[in-house]
């Protein structure tokens, strides 16, 4: 039978995406204001069996969509939550509705999520439908130089946060029940401490972030041991847009100068604290920015000179050893095995992970991106593939940055505790040798022998990467890439120098 359209006056659809909070939503305003708003969230299997989608990023959004539909429920209209293809879902949707606008956010997201959205918008044009998308985060969409950006990403956080709607008229239509994550053949991951979603626990974290557990955010950042409870742990709320940027922006900067007016003579880390966290949101959108002016950095190098460089068939065991937390190296697998567990880690041994993987293990960039990708909750493409390339030497502008794993683990667990807890194999070995426990292998206790000799890896990977860059058509293209995607800012972003850097600044840790 034939569905009918409603006599009354269409809804304007808002479709939900990655901006999961009725509060400072850009696109729910423009729905509000255009008319009656049906607010609906569209469950797509088939995104789901995309290789970087996993159970941990599905129950995140579980949390995240009660909150939301708590919210709208509030306001009047709960969300309507549908399950297939977009485009099939808003055919039905407009014959049984009529509606002749849409509103979401410009969605800065995979390589899946960009197609779908091609998809969706020549169902717009030719439906005559018109599709709203205003900016989300301090990203331009059409964006022809970089030239000015910081200028524009300081104007928009700097513009109020937009209040959250008075009310919604309620319009009569089911939802779909929330299927589970094994409807979508989401196998449990081994996340038994999974950052919880929603709007009110990014609140919360927020609040005690900004308040009490972010005053040695500078300097505690580095180290495992630390860095869970002194950073700010917001990444994937604000990957799933339970709190906005700009919401995250203003509330920063309140509680700065709150603490600039405290008769209180000393204000201790705080200042520090908040600048190098101020520094963060920025380059969190100036990395997205890169994925949205180009997409295909998902799947490609950046820098051409690198295609062949790790094209060789992939060495599956090494793959296994490394996802597995089996590498022999500690700090290497202690990292692993405790992302695994709680779908977080610090920037600094997020880089480690990756720069092993690359470098030491000599693997093609995309693979170990994809499982990483898996196991952070806080997974945003924009930044990740970007980070991955950056760790693996095939951006052609940034400082080759080969992390020494056993250095790291002296530097960042020298005593040896994050490594005991996550690799209880050596929970035994004396701390003289924690580091490196094949030199006592009678306390190994069944933990792996190195993988790989270190330091011989290690050199043979920067003496790979450093030939690649003598050619003068190197720096050439390297130059185009600058133009292209480098920051304006001075020391963020650099031709690569002929000179290998003495240490690893601890400016380039961004994760929040």
């Amino acid at each position: 039978m034939t569905q009918t359209k409603q006599t009354s006056a269409a809804p304007v659809l808002m479709w939900f995406k990655r901006d999961l909070s009725v509060f400072d939503n850009a696109a729910l305003i423009h729905a509000v204001q255009a008319g009656s708003v049906l607010p609906v969230y569209i469950l797509e299997p088939e995104l789901w069996q995309q290789p970087d989608m996993s159970h941990r990023h599905f129950c995140f959004l579980q949390d995240s969509l009660a909150d939301l539909s708590e919210d709208l429920c509030a306001l009047g209209q709960g969300l309507v939550l549908r399950i297939g293809e977009p485009v099939s879902i808003l055919a039905d949707l407009h014959q049984k509705f009529g509606f002749t606008q849409l509103c979401s956010h410009q969605e800065t997201w995979n390589g899946w999520t960009y197609a779908r959205d091609q998809r969706v918008q020549a169902w717009c044009q030719n439906t005559g439908v018109t599709w709203h998308q205003p900016r989300r985060i301090g990203v331009t969409r059409g964006l022809n130089k970089r030239a000015g950006w910081a200028q524009r990403w300081q104007h928009y956080m700097a513009q109020p946060c937009l209040p959250a709607p008075t009310g919604l008229k309620k319009i009569d239509l089911a939802s779909d029940p929330m299927p589970r994550p094994e409807d979508f053949h989401l196998a449990e991951d081994g996340c038994i401490a999974r950052q919880s979603g929603g709007r009110r626990q990014g609140l919360q974290v927020l609040e005690s972030f900004l308040h009490r557990r972010g005053e040695d955010y500078s300097k505690a950042m580095s180290s495992p041991l630390s860095a869970a409870q002194a950073c700010s742990r917001l990444s994937a709320h604000l990957a799933f847009g339970t709190l906005s940027m700009r919401e995250v922006h203003h509330a920063l900067e309140a509680r700065r100068k709150a603490l600039a007016a405290s008769p209180r003579t000393s204000s201790g880390n705080w200042p520090k604290a908040f600048s190098s966290f101020s520094s963060r949101l920025h380059w969190h959108c100036h990395f997205i920015q890169k994925l949205e002016d180009e997409p295909r950095i998902e799947f490609e190098n950046m820098h051409p000179a690198y295609d062949k460089l790790r094209q060789e068939p992939v060495n599956e065991a090494y793959l296994t050893a490394w996802q597995q937390g089996q590498t022999g190296y500690p700090m290497v697998d202690a990292c692993m095995r405790s992302l695994i567990a709680t779908g977080w880690l610090n920037f600094r041994m997020r880089a480690m992970l990756m720069s092993f993987a690359s470098y030491h293990l000599w693997l093609h960039w995309r693979l170990p991106a994809l499982h990483l990708a898996r196991q952070f909750t806080d997974y945003e493409p924009g930044i990740h593939y970007a980070q991955a390339q950056m760790q693996s030497g095939t951006t052609g502008i940034n400082t080759i940055r080969i992390y020494n794993p056993i250095k790291q683990s002296l530097d960042q667990d020298p005593t040896g505790v994050f490594i005991k807890r996550w690799v209880p194999e050596l929970r035994d070995m004396p701390v003289g040798f924690i580091h490196q426990p094949w030199l006592l292998p009678k306390k190994m206790n069944g933990y792996p022998m190195p993988i790989v000799e270190e330091k011989t890896a290690r050199q043979a990977a920067s003496a790979k990467l450093y030939a690649l860059r003598k050619p003068r058509q190197h720096a050439l293209a390297a130059q185009r890439i600058v133009d292209k995607h480098g920051s304006r800012k001075s020391g963020i972003i650099q031709i690569i120098p002929r000179r290998k850097p003495k240490k690893d600044p601890r400016q380039d840790e961004f994760i929040f």
